[in-house]
C-alpha cells in the first residue's frame, strides 16, 4: 500500500493508508520531541508527512481529526509540569528544492495580488537543529520556560533553561515589552557534544548519539546541576504572546533580542527574490561544515509583521514562512578495513572503518555495512543496490549522512579500486566466543535471514551484558535494584559475568560497596568540574554507607524461585518472548523437563521426532531451542545458574471451570495491584488467551487509569470492559 502511487488509491485505500500514516507519524513524533530518541531520518520523516498531505489533498473529506498535518511535535513528556502556551508554537512549512522556494512566494504575490506595487521583502536565516525553547519575560526578567511540547502545551524546564549563559535572566537595554515571550532553538556545539562523548567514555558511561538528541536529553534532565554541565547555547529567531510587537519587520526585531542580550544568528539577512533568497541558502550551505553546530536548512519569513498577519495561518502553520531544508551532504574517502561487532543479540554486524572525512560538519570514520549481502551489493530482497557493486577493502566510496544523522555508503567509486581489493568473505564464526554463526531460515517466506547471528547465547562475552540486563528486568526475573547501569557497573568491575554471579553478589560485599563508591566519587568528580566548586568534608570509601546495598541483596534472594514461564524468559533465547515462554511452561511443567527435550531435539536429525507438537510453536522457536541447548558450552551456565536458582514447577490452576477460561483478554491502562506481567501470567493460568490489541476476537478488555485508544476500540466493537477489582472477583481474587 505504501508504495502504491497517490493518484492511484482509491477512496477506501487512502482511508487506510491515513490510518496508518497517522499512527507511525505519530510514534516517530513521540520518539523524536519525547524521548529525544528518533529511529528514522528527518528525509524518512518527511516523505512520510508529504505522503500523507498528498493524500489529504487528493481526499479532503477523509482528513483525520489525529492527522499529522493537525499537529506539531507530540505531548509533553511525563515529570515535568505542564505549561500552555498562549500563542501555539507551530511548524514550519518544507521545501525541498528552488521550485518549492518559488512556489512559496508566487502564493505570497497571488494572496497579496490587489496590492500591485506591495513591496514582500523576506528574511533569511540557518534552521538551528536543537530543541525549541519559549522564555517568557515580565517586566525584563524571566520567569518560565517551556519546550514546543505538543505545540498547545509544553514542559515547565524554567530551571534548567536558567543554567544556559546564553538566556539573560534579566533583559538589558530599554525598550522590551511588558511581557513577551521570546523564542528560540537550544542546541549543542560539535565541540561540546566530543567532550562529552570523551568523558562519558572514560567513565564507562552511554554513548551519545548526535548533538540533537543529546542536547533535548540534557535539556529534560531532573537536575539542574547536569544540564549546567553541559555548556547548551541559545539562539533567538522569534517570539510568542506578546504586549508589545518589539519591531515593525521581523529582522529588525530579532536585532532588538541581541540588544537585550540573546544571542542571534549573524548569518540572518534580508532578501528581495527568489534569487536572492536561493543565493543565501547555498552561501549557508558552503559554511555549513564551518559553523560548529548543526543546522539542517535554511528559513525563509515575510518580513513585515502586518503582512505576516494578513497572511495568516493554515492548520499547524504559518502561510507565510518555510524550511528549505538541505539535501544529505556528500564526501568520499576509503575503507580501511572492515570489523565485525556482536550486538545484544548475537547479530554479526559489519562495520566500515574509513580514512576520516567531513560530512556536514560531523567527522565521520565508521559506516555501517548492516549484512553480508549489502556488502555484497544486495538488499534484504536480494534487489541489487549501489548499482550490484560490493564494497571491498580498500575502496574508494562516496558516503553520505541519512537525515544528517546516519552515515551510509551511497556508491563505490569502481575505477578507484585497487587491483589487489578481493571480496569480503563474511565469516561463519563468532569472532567473541568462536561459536558458530549461522543464518535462519523465515519460515513463513522460507528465505533465508539477512542478518547472521552466534549462536554462543549465554557464553558469548559481547552478549553478556545485554543479557544480563534482559535477566534482571521487569518482565523476566525483575530484580529491583539491580536496573542498567549496575549491571554495567558490577560487570565492568568483573563482580558478575554470568547470570549465576547475581546470586552470589552478598558474598563479595566489600567489592561491591568499592565499586559503587567509586562510581560515586567518579559522578561527583565530573560535576565539580562542569561547576567549579569543591565539596567539603568528603568522606572516603570505607565510611560511606550503603544503606541500599540490603535492600539490593534481599530483592535478589526474593528471585531465588521464579515462577518457570519468567525464568524461561529471562534466559534470552532467541524469539522466545513473554507469551511464548508462558506457552513452554504450560507444556513441559519444570526447567528439567524443557531441558532434556530441548537437548534431545537439539541431537535429533528430524527435531519434529522429539519436539511435541504445540499450538503457537513453530519451526523458529524449534530451531532456537535446538540452537540453545544443543551447544554445549550452555551447560556449564545453566548448571550454575540452576544452582542458585530453583524455577516453581508450572501448575495450571482452575481452566476449564473458570470463568475466563477460552477467553482472549486484553490488559490496558495502569494496573494498581499487580503488574501486567503478574496479570498476564495468572489470566495465562487461568486458560485465558492475552492479547496486546483489542479486535472483534477480544472477549473482555480489563482497563486501569489512563486506559486510551484500546478503551475506545472494544466500545465501538461493543467488547466488555470491566475493571482490575472486577477481574479479580471474576477469577476469585477479589475480596
Amino acid at each position: 500500500m505504501s508504495e502504491k502511487p497517490v493518484e492511484s488509491l482509491s477512496e477506501g485505500e487512502a482511508a487506510e493508508e491515513l490510518k496508518r500514516l497517522a499512527a507511525e507519524i505519530a510514534e516517530h513524533d513521540r520518539r523524536y520531541h519525547t524521548e529525544d530518541a528518533p529511529t528514522i531520518s528527518d528525509a524518512e520523516y518527511d516523505a512520510l508527512a508529504r505522503r500523507n498531505l498528498a493524500i489529504e489533498e487528493r481526499f479532503p473529506d477523509l482528513v483525520r481529526e489525529d492527522s499529522p498535518s493537525r499537529r506539531v511535535g507530540a505531548p509533553p513528556a511525563e515529570g515535568f509540569a505542564k505549561v500552555r502556551h498562549a500563542v501555539p508554537m507551530l511548524s514550519l512549512a518544507k521545501a525541498y528544492t528552488d521550485q518549492d522556494v518559488a512556489d512559496f512566494i508566487e502564493r505570497g504575490r497571488r494572496f497579496f495580488d490587489r496590492d500591485k506595487d506591495l513591496d514582500i521583502p523576506f528574511t533569511a536565516e540557518p534552521k538551528i537543529d536543537g530543541l525549541s525553547a519559549s522564555l517568557r519575560y515580565e517586566n525584563g526578567v524571566f520567569v518560565q520556560g517551556a519546550t514546543r511540547g505538543d505545540g498547545a502545551v509544553g514542559e515547565d524546564i524554567t530551571a534548567n533553561l536558567k543554567t544556559i549563559a546564553d538566556i539573560p535572566k534579566k533583559l538589558q537595554g530599554s525598550g522590551w515589552p511588558e511581557v513577551i515571550e521570546i523564542r528560540g532553538e537550544v542546541y549543542m556545539t560539535y565541540a561540546e557534544f566530543e567532550a562529552l562523548k570523551q568523558r562519558s567514555a572514560a567513565t564507562g558511561g552511554q554513548d551519545y548519539v548526535n548533538p540533537r538528541n543529546t542536547a533535548a536529553g540534557s535539556l529534560r534532565q531532573k537536575d539542574p546541576s547536569v544540564t549546567a554541565s553541559r555548556n547548551l547555547k541559545f539562539f533567538a529567531y522569534a517570539w510568542g504572546y506578546t504586549t508589545a510587537d518589539p519591531a515593525p519587520t521581523q529582522f529588525d526585531a530579532v536585532q532588538k533580542f541581541a540588544e537585550w542580550g540573546f544571542k542571534v544568528s549573524p548569518l540572518m539577512v534580508r532578501a528581495k527574490s527568489k534569487e536572492e533568497l536561493i543565493a543565501h541558502y547555498h552561501r549557508i550551505e558552503e559554511q555549513r561544515s564551518s559553523l560548529g553546530y548543526d543546522i539542517d536548512g535554511v528559513v525563509y519569513k515575510v518580513d513585515q509583521l502586518e503582512l505576516q498577519r494578513r497572511w495568516g495561518f493554515v492548520t499547524g502553520e504559518p502561510r507565510w514562512a518555510v524550511a528549505h531544508k538541505f539535501p544529505a551532504e556528500q564526501a568520499m574517502t576509503t575503507v580501511e578495513k572492515i570489523d565485525i561487532q556482536v550486538g545484544r543479540t548475537g547479530t554479526l554486524a559489519p562495520v566500515a572503518r574509513l580514512a576520516p572525512v567531513t560530512v556536514g560538519g560531523v567527522v565521520v570514520e565508521n559506516v555501517t555495512l548492516h549484512n553480508e549481502d549489502y556488502i555484497k551489493g544486495f538488499d534484504s530482497n536480494g534487489q541489487p543496490i549501489r548499482d550490484g557493486i560490493d564494497v571491498r577493502i580498500g575502496d574508494t566510496v562516496v558516503i553520505q549522512r541519512a537525515g544528517d544523522v546516519i552515515p551510509q555508503i551511497v556508491s563505490v567509486v569502481i575505477d578507484k579500486r585497487p587491483a589487489n581489493a578481493v571480496p569480503y568473505e563474511f565469516p561463519h564464526t563468532c569472532p567473541v566466543c568462536g561459536s558458530p554463526a549461522t543464518r535462519e531460515i523465515n519460515e513463513k517466506t522460507g528465505k533465508e535471514d539477512s542478518r547472521r547471528r552466534c549462536t554462543g547465547e549465554l557464553i558469548c562475552a559481547a552478549q553478556a551484558v545485554e543479557r544480563l540486563r534482559h535477566f534482571v528486568s521487569r518482565g523476566a526475573m525483575d530484580i529491583e535494584g539491580l536496573g542498567a547501569e549496575n549491571i554495567d557497573l558490577f560487570f565492568n568491575a568483573g563482580l558478575v559475568k554470568t547470570a549465576a554471579d547475581i546470586f552470589t553478589l552478598k558474598d563479595r560485599r566489600p567489592a561491591v560497596t568499592r565499586a559503587l563508591a567509586e562510581r560515586r566519587e567518579e559522578q561527583a568528580r565530573l560535576r565539580e568540574e562542569a561547576s567549579g566548586k569543591t565539596r567539603k568534608n568528603v568522606r572516603s570509601v570505607e565510611e560511606r554507607n550503603y544503606e541500599g546495598l540490603d535492600k539490593l541483596f534481599a530483592a535478589i534472594d526474593a528471585r531465588r524461585e521464579p515462577e518457570l514461564d519468567r525464568f524461561i524468559f529471562a534466559l534470552g533465547i532467541r524469539h522466545i518472548g513473554e507469551t511464548t515462554a508462558a506457552v513452554l511452561a504450560r507444556q513441559f511443567s519444570t526447567i528439567e523437563e524443557l531441558i532434556r527435550v530441548g537437548k534431545e531435539t537439539a541431537k535429533a536429525e528430524d527435531p519434529h521426532t522429539v519436539f511435541p507438537s504445540i499450538n503457537g510453536i513453530g519451526d523458529t522457536v524449534i530451531n532456537a531451542l535446538r540452537d540453545f541447548f544443543g551447544n554445549e558450552r550452555n551447560d556449564d551456565v545453566l548448571d550454575s545458574l540452576l544452582a542458585q536458582v530453583h524455577p516453581k514447577p508450572y501448575v495450571m490452576e482452575i481452566s476449564a471451570g473458570s470463568e475466563v477460561s477460552g477467553k482472549t483478554v486484553v490488559f490496558t491502562g495502569t494496573l494498581e495491584k499487580m503488574t501486567r506481567s503478574e496479570a498476564k501470567a495468572m489470566a495465562e493460568r487461568l486458560g485465558a488467551k492475552v492479547a496486546g490489541s483489542v479486535s472483534a476476537k477480544t472477549d473482555l478488555v480489563v482497563a486501569g487509569p489512563g486506559a486510551g485508544s484500546k478503551l475506545k476500540t472494544a466500545s465501538d466493537l461493543g467488547i466488555e470492559v470491566i475493571d482490575e477489582d472486577t477481574w479479580l472477583q471474576r477469577i476469585g481474587r477479589g475480596g
